[in-house]
């Protein structure tokens, strides 16, 4: 997946396996139920919560069903795998649009709503709360906005909206590695992470500074407000269940998240923001400026992924806890 390259993700030859085989899927061994599909034909293929473009490259017919070696477009090889017709569709406008809505869903907070119910609890529930005076750091001190009857649900899908289409796609693939490694591979990010969010959080406003030539007071503001968000979001909801106990061991003596873990969590809290930022009372001019500004800093982790991001995940230090579902 992306550039990722683990023991888990290789590929899996199953075609030595005994048992009767056809390479035609209009053959008369066939089964008779669902979609076949063909050696070259493009197709979306499950892969986690979501489905991505692949390409059928091998097509088997064994143990009474169809099984297809597919390759993710623009993956790694070493993800190329055998699936059943059950983790494939057609590539057809009904499933684009899909694919759009299963990731619109992945990146808001309705397809994790034990995110909260199975969250680890901090000891101050206090803590736990992203609090007015972060929201407004946040938020650059935008101007409110009017209230208007029939307007606030209305309201709220805007941030979601915004920074969903904007999501670079690459770093889409960057959170289903990492949900990879978590909940299927059992692998956890090594602790302490280097650079950590307080370092790329200073490294990206160096790089803003040198391109405007001057610091910018709102950029300034904007990366107050991500720390702060970060520290107090990360056990609340940036985490999987394997990771809880990793967390307890490492954020100690009064120790800031954002000193602790690095882009791999950071890149969560961007999926939890539309949540967040859907409670901000802001113009919505104001409201796509913040965006456009987020947008800026999510390109800047893009452009330096291969630093900022582990390609391989820890395994030695995963507990038994049941994954979020």
């Amino acid at each position: 997946m992306g550039s990722s390259n683990t023991g888990g993700g290789g590929v899996k030859e199953e075609g030595a396996m005994d048992g009767a085989k056809n390479n035609s899927p209009t053959g008369s061994d066939s089964p008779n139920d669902g979609d076949t599909f063909s050696e070259g034909e493009k197709v979306f293929a499950y892969h986690g919560p979501l489905i991505y473009e692949a390409k059928v490259q091998k097509v088997e017919f064994r143990d009474n069903e169809w099984r297809y070696f597919v390759h993710y477009l623009g993956w790694n090889k070493n993800w190329d795998e055998w699936v059943g017709s059950d983790r494939l569709l057609k590539f057809t406008e009904e499933n684009i649009r899909k694919q759009q809505a299963l990731e619109k869903n992945q990146l808001s907070d309705k397809t994790a709503k034990s995110g909260r119910s199975t969250q680890y609890k901090p000891k101050s529930s206090n803590d736990a709360k992203v609090d007015k005076e972060d929201m407004k750091n946040l938020a650059a001190k935008g101007k409110k906005r009017k209230s208007h009857p029939g307007t606030e649900e209305k309201d709220r899908r805007l941030p979601e909206k915004l920074l969903i289409s904007q999501f670079p796609l690459a770093l889409k693939k960057q959170l289903v590695d990492d949900w990879e490694f978590v909940t299927q591979l059992g692998k956890l990010v090594k602790l302490p992470r280097s650079p950590n969010v307080d370092d790329i959080l200073k490294k990206y406003l160096e790089y803003r500074t040198k391109k405007d030539g001057m610091i910018a007071e709102s950029v300034a503001e904007i990366l107050k407000g991500l720390r702060c968000y970060f520290d107090k979001a990360l056990p609340v909801m940036l985490l999987y269940k394997k990771e809880r106990q990793q967390y307890r061991e490492a954020v100690r003596d009064n120790a800031s998240p954002s000193t602790v873990y690095g882009a791999e969590h950071l890149l969560r809290l961007f999926v939890k923001l539309p949540e967040l930022l859907a409670y901000v009372n802001m113009e919505e001019e104001a409201l796509n400026k913040l965006q456009q500004k987020l947008f800026d800093f999510l390109k800047f982790l893009q452009k330096n992924q291969n630093s900022f991001f582990l390609s391989t995940y820890d395994g030695s230090k995963v507990t038994d806890e049941l994954d979020i579902k």
